[in-house]
């Protein structure tokens, strides 16, 4: 078993949003890097390696949607998972997603406790 903490990326715009996941995410023991739009996580991911992703779909910049898709393209050998956090709650949102590959989907407003447990079982899932 990896002694490592697994390494989370949160992609969010909004700055409050953003750091209330990374607390919440770092609470539970995760290391948790940031990334302020669909861009920045680009930019960053293969820097950071992370386990899980984070995004939020309304981003300036580069949405994530394109951003998530992208991921999937560029990644396959590494397959972090990605959790799209976001307002767009509709039903044909949520089939969009699954299209393209997300893992999990949560809609805005949510419950951190929430999203924690999304994250902590992508990562089981991943392990078996």
């Amino acid at each position: 078993m990896n002694a490592l903490p697994a390494r989370v990326l949160v992609v969010e715009d909004d700055e409050m949003i953003r750091e209330l996941i990374r607390l919440n995410l770092e609470l539970e023991g995760f290391e948790v890097f940031t990334a302020v739009d669909g861009q920045d996580c680009l930019d960053r991911v293969d820097h950071i390696d992370p386990h899980v992703v984070t995004l939020d779909v309304m981003m300036p910049r580069l949405d994530g949607w394109t951003a998530a898709e992208r991921l999937r393209a560029r990644r396959p050998e590494t397959a972090c998972r990605i959790v799209l956090v976001t307002a767009r709650a509709q039903e044909e949102d949520r089939k969009h997603g699954e299209r393209i590959g997300v893992d999990a989907y949560m809609t805005k407003p949510f419950d951190p406790d929430a999203l924690v447990e999304v994250v902590r079982e992508l990562l089981e899932g991943e392990r078996e």
